[in-house]
C-alpha cells in the first residue's frame, strides 16, 4: 500500500496548521460417495480468516483489549493536545480506525507510553502494536515486525528564515552546516548517511530539544519528516522555514508502519484492517482531515 505523501492540515491561515486458520480435515470413508466430499471454497476461507481476526479471537496482550503504544509527548499533527486517547491527529485516528475494523470499541483500546528509540529494541513488548512515525527499515525488521506502510513521507530540513543555510540548493550544499535530529530516527540516519556533513550531527533526546537548539543557534538546521516540519515552521517556530525535502533512498519512499513484537500473530490481521480502510476510502478521509495535499517544497538532489 503506497499512500500519497502529504503535509499538515488544520493550521491557522497557513494552508496547514500466520493468520493461522486450521485446515479442514478431509477424512472420508473409502466407500463414501463422491458427492459427500467437498472442497473448501474461497468464501469459506475468507470467513475463517475474518473469524480469526475478530476481536474475541485475537491473542492480544490483554483479553478483550487492544493495547497501543506511542511516545510522550505525542506530537502534532500525528496526535492532538498530547493525548492519543482522543482520536484526534492522523496516527490517533488511524489507530482507532484499525481498532474498530478489528472489532474493538473505543473503550476497549488502551494506550501505553513507549519512548521512540526503545520501541524497536528486540524483546517482549508491553503493547500489541506501537504507532509513532516509525519508519520501516531492514535493520529494525530484523528484531521487530511491521505492518504494511500507512503513510509515506520525505525528510525535510528546517532552518531559521534568513540564515545562510536557507539558500542551499542541493543535498551536497547541506554538508557545510551544523545539523541535528532526534536520536534513533531516520532523520538522524539521513544526516549521517545521505548528507554526510563535515561536522558530526547534534543528537537530541526528542524533537523539543532539537527545536530549542535551532532557536538557540546551536545548529543551523534540524531534520524531521515533512508533516512534522510543516507544523514546526507554521506553528511552533514561525521564524523558521522548510528549505527543502529529500528521500533517504533514491527512488524509494520512506514509509511508517505499525510496530509489533517479532513473530506477532496480529500483523496479518492489522494489514487486513489497513487494506479494508484503504479500499473504502477511510484512510484518504483521515488524511484529508488531518493532513493536507503536498505544498510545494524544493526537492534537494
Amino acid at each position: 500500500m503506497r499512500l500519497r505523501r502529504t503535509v499538515l492540515a488544520t493550521l491557522p491561515l497557513l494552508a496547514l496548521t500466520a493468520v493461522a486458520c486450521a485446515p479442514v480435515d478431509d477424512e472420508s470413508a473409502s466407500d463414501a460417495p463422491s458427492s459427500t466430499i467437498s472442497e473448501p471454497t474461497d468464501a469459506g476461507t475468507e470467513t475463517e480468516a475474518a473469524d480469526a481476526c475478530a476481536a474475541e479471537s485475537l491473542p492480544t496482550l490483554e483479553g478483550g483489549t487492544l493495547t497501543i503504544g506511542t511516545d510522550s509527548p505525542a506530537y502534532e499533527p500525528w496526535f492532538t493536545d498530547n493525548d492519543p486517547t482522543n482520536g484526534k491527529g492522523y496516527e490517533s485516528a488511524i489507530a482507532y480506525a484499525v481498532a474498530e475494523q478489528l472489532g474493538f470499541a473505543e473503550d476497549q483500546v488502551s494506550w501505553v507510553t513507549v519512548p521512540f528509540n526503545t520501541s524497536y529494541a528486540p524483546g517482549p513488548k508491553k503493547f500489541d502494536f506501537d504507532i509513532n512515525q516509525i519508519s520501516i527499515t531492514p535493520a529494525r525488521a530484523e528484531v521487530v515486525d511491521f505492518s504494511q506502510g500507512y503513510y509515506s513521507a520525505a525528510q525535510a530540513v528546517i532552518a531559521l528564515k534568513g540564515a545562510p543555510i536557507a539558500d542551499v540548493a542541493s543535498i551536497a550544499d547541506l554538508a557545510d552546516y551544523n545539523l541535528g535530529a532526534q536520536t534513533g530516527t531516520t532523520s538522524l540516519t539521513a544526516i549521517r548517511d545521505v548528507i554526510q556533513p563535515a561536522n558530526d550531527p547534534a543528537v537530541f533526546e526528542d524533537t523539543n530539544a532539537a527545536k530549542q537548539a535551532l532557536l538557540n543557534g546551536q545548529v543551523d538546521g534540524i531534520l524531521a519528516d515533512l508533516p512534522t516540519a510543516f507544523y514546526i515552521s507554521a506553528v511552533e517556530i514561525p521564524a523558521s522555514a522548510i528549505i527543502g525535502q529529500f528521500q533517504v533512498e533514491d527512488g524509494a519512499e520512506e514509509e511508517f508502519g505499525m510496530l509489533f513484537e517479532k513473530g506477532s500473530p496480529l500483523v496479518d490481521c492489522v494489514n487486513g484492517a489497513l487494506d479494508a480502510l484503504e479500499e473504502d476510502g477511510s484512510i484518504d478521509a483521515i488524511q484529508q482531515q488531518w493532513l493536507s495535499d503536498v505544498v510545494s517544497v524544493p526537492e534537494l538532489q
